[in-house]
């Protein structure tokens, strides 16, 4: 009895196919630890070397920064192939080296390149390139000023279009009659009467290129740096040719010349004849108009003004009756408004400026917004007038004779 008890008790072996099925799950755990162990190795070897070819990059970087900077000179004279002659930046003359990876095609006078400050070796050619001063004059997008927007100036639109645009887009009726294309136009009036109106107006009207540069940027401190100003702002013009040149207030370099003038006056004098040199040198401004403008002609140098360098002198006087008329319409006609008599605002106006004109319908549409009313009355712009004329007598601004620009 006993003997049987004890065989019962007797734990009973594991079944082989048991164990062999153990083994295999374990193998196959151990197998999927270790290509996921492999798969993050393969990883952290590619980290590495995008992390070993980003620091050699920067590397280089950090040795371009600290390498010595290069010097900015004009070629002179190939020599050979392997010498040259190049003025550097402070106007000295080397004779120096040349990179023999250089294209010799582009080595040529007056091409801008690079010098290794210790030996001066020509080590790469520079692209040309503008004054910044010159190069952000040229207008890239077209005002939204038209001739419709230009009103009472009929007379001198059509000037300007015969002198301006014509012998842009129609320059062989000129080679068929036989004469030569006025050059530019000289824009004379009092301040606020549209000048630059006018300018901006062609520049919209035009496909031309517009290189737009007040005269006061061209007058520069150092000597030599306004002459070479207009030097490049006529080169840019006949690269982007056809081409239209405005020059703002050109009594800012365009003065007459004297004979006691100090230093500084001397330089303004020197761009002056660097722009008459220009305008009428052995170069021919083919495809390149000039429109200047001014408010003070009698200041001008008679040299300026003589025909072939503008040859023709629009005069915008202060608007009649007929042109406050055109005026105020053009901008009343923009405006939310009751009933307007024009024929009342327009005499009570005599000799308003466009611009003066233009403040008038702005300053009635102010007083509309104070009152919260959103229309403008009769007696807005009466008041108007009322505000802008003590504006005008207690600055003590009127407009100019009308013989200055007569």
């Amino acid at each position: 009895m006993s003997s049987e008890v004890e065989k019962n008790n007797t734990p009973r072996s594991s079944h082989p196919d048991d164990e062999l099925k153990q083994l295999e799950e374990d193998y196959q755990k151990l197998l999927d630890d270790s290509q996921s162990l492999i798969n993050e190795r393969s990883y952290l070897e590619t980290e590495m070397r995008t992390l070993k070819k980003r620091v050699t990059r920067l590397d280089d970087e950090v040795r371009l920064l600290k390498t010595p900077p290069l010097i900015i000179g004009h070629l002179q004279d190939v020599l050979d192939e392997r010498t040259a002659i190049v003025r550097s930046s402070n106007g000295t003359v080397f004779q120096v080296s040349l990179n023999q990876r250089l294209d010799p095609e582009r080595l040529k006078p007056g091409t801008r390149v690079a010098l290794n400050q210790d030996t001066l070796a020509v080590i790469e050619v520079l692209h040309e390139a503008w004054d910044p001063m010159v190069s952000g004059a040229e207008m890239i997008g077209k005002p939204d000023v038209s001739y419709d927007s230009v009103a009472g100036l009929d007379e001198q639109i059509e000037t300007i279009r015969e002198a301006i645009e014509l012998p842009l887009l129609e320059p062989e009726l000129f080679a068929e009659i036989g004469i030569t294309p006025p050059k530019g136009i000289l824009l004379v009036g009092p301040p606020g009467c549209g000048k630059t109106l006018l300018a901006k107006a062609v520049a919209h009207q035009t496909n031309a290129t517009f290189i737009r540069m007040v005269g006061s940027e061209l007058a520069q401190k150092y000597i030599g740096e306004g002459g070479r100003m207009v030097r490049e702002l006529f080169s840019l013009a006949k690269e982007k040719s056809p081409s239209i040149i405005f020059l703002d207030e050109i009594d800012a370099i365009g003065a007459k010349r004297l004979d006691g003038s100090t230093s500084g006056d001397r330089e303004v004098q020197r761009t002056l004849m660097q722009l008459l040199a220009e305008l009428d040198g052995f170069d021919a401004l083919e495809g390149v108009k000039i429109i200047a403008a001014t408010n003070r002609p009698d200041i001008l140098d008679d040299a300026l003004l003589r025909p072939g360098r503008f040859d023709r002198i629009v005069t915008i006087p202060l608007p009649d009756a007929a042109g406050r008329k055109d005026i105020l319409s053009l901008h009343i006609s923009a405006m939310s408004t009751a009933r307007i008599n024009l024929k009342t605002i327009v005499e009570k106006t005599e000799g308003y400026s466009g611009a003066e004109l233009k403040a008038t319908s702005v300053e009635a549409g102010m007083i509309a917004i104070r009152d919260k009313r959103n229309k403008i009355t009769q007696a807005d712009l009466l008041l108007a007038i009322e505000r802008i004329q003590i504006k005008k007598l207690t600055s003590g601004v009127t407009s100019s004779p009308d013989a200055l620009y007569s």
